[in-house]
């Protein structure tokens, strides 16, 4: 497929600059294999290149990173299989987290446990959803799911939602768990409405959140200088339940004019490598960077 040479998922160009502890953990990324064995769900809102657990293995060794949890993207709605393939492909250093709607049954739930999976996710963010109600529904749903299995609640959503389940997380029997600094827009400020509210939860101890895909805080690339105050409030808020991830592939999935769904949306070209540089800036302190990559995805997705 021509069209796909320029799709192809970046490889990390810097080289690591501090000692990465072992078992380290990236926290959030997704495997698209070949669309004739994994075709893309029909009501998608942008069409991704592919990202094979090979090349997701090659970016991995030159992070120092051992394991990896593996997230079912929006492109395959409630279709888990690509990511199931890059979990058996990994072995037991990986875990997925997966899309159900209620549909799936508690067999399928089974059959998922046993191949790594962990939680679920509700991913609001990519399809523009900003209704408190709908937010409140589907956490209050995943929880009722996830509550026998002790799995987590993973949510791609804007603070303003964030802000209005905080009464639902500090309930929950099960962890929360919000997706890229939760979805905090570096631009606006530590004081912007709804980081506080995350602050809370995280402090908690309810919630867990990624300080991943810094470039969808930030638009100051390479280095996102304007995340780190982020990064090192929700730190100082709880180092133990903070968690690091990459985002790889790094989807485009942003709507833009004249691109329909089913067009190619080539990813971003991160630099994982000087990504993972910026760990040590936001926590330079050795034992809080091992909680991050190692002790609390541990404790999460049951290494």
């Amino acid at each position: 497929m021509a069209s796909y040479a320029h799709a192809r998922a970046s490889q990390p160009a810097t080289p690591i600059n501090f000692d990465v502890p072992a078992h380290a953990c990236d926290c959030h990324t997704h495997i698209h294999g070949d669309v004739e064995k994994f075709p893309f769900f029909a009501g998608r809102v942008y069409t991704p290149g592919p990202a094979s657990p090979e090349e997701m293995a090659a970016l991995h060794k030159a992070l120092h990173i051992e394991r990896v949890v593996i997230v079912t993207p929006s492109v395959y709605g409630t279709d888990n299989s690509s990511t199931s393939f890059g979990i058996k492909a990994r072995g037991a250093t990986a875990r997925g987290v997966a899309v159900i709607d209620d549909k799936t049954s508690e067999a399928q739930l089974d059959a998922m446990q046993a191949d790594g999976f962990r939680g679920i996710r509700i991913n609001l963010a990519t399809d523009g959803i900003n209704n408190p109600d709908v937010g409140r529904a589907r956490f209050t749903a995943a929880v009722e799911r996830m509550k026998a299995r002790g799995w987590h609640a993973q949510l791609y959503a804007t603070l303003p939602i964030i802000s209005a389940i905080k009464d639902l997380v500090l309930a929950s029997p099960v962890p929360a768990v919000f997706d890229h600094f939760g979805g905090a827009e570096a631009s606006l400020g530590l004081e912007q409405p709804g980081f506080a509210d995350l602050i809370t939860l995280v402090k908690s101890g309810k919630a867990y959140v990624k300080i991943s895909g810094a470039y969808r805080s930030s638009k100051l690339a390479p280095d996102y200088q304007d995340v780190a105050p982020y990064a090192r409030a929700l730190i100082a808020a709880s180092a133990d339940r903070v968690v690091w991830g990459t985002d790889w592939p790094h989807p485009d999935s942003v709507p833009l004019p004249g691109r329909k769904a089913s067009d190619l949306a080539p990813f971003y070209p991160i630099d994982d490598g000087r990504l993972l540089n910026q760990l040590p800036v936001w926590a330079p302190d050795a034992d809080v960077r091992k909680k991050i990559l190692v002790d609390n995805p541990a404790r999460l997705y049951g290494f």
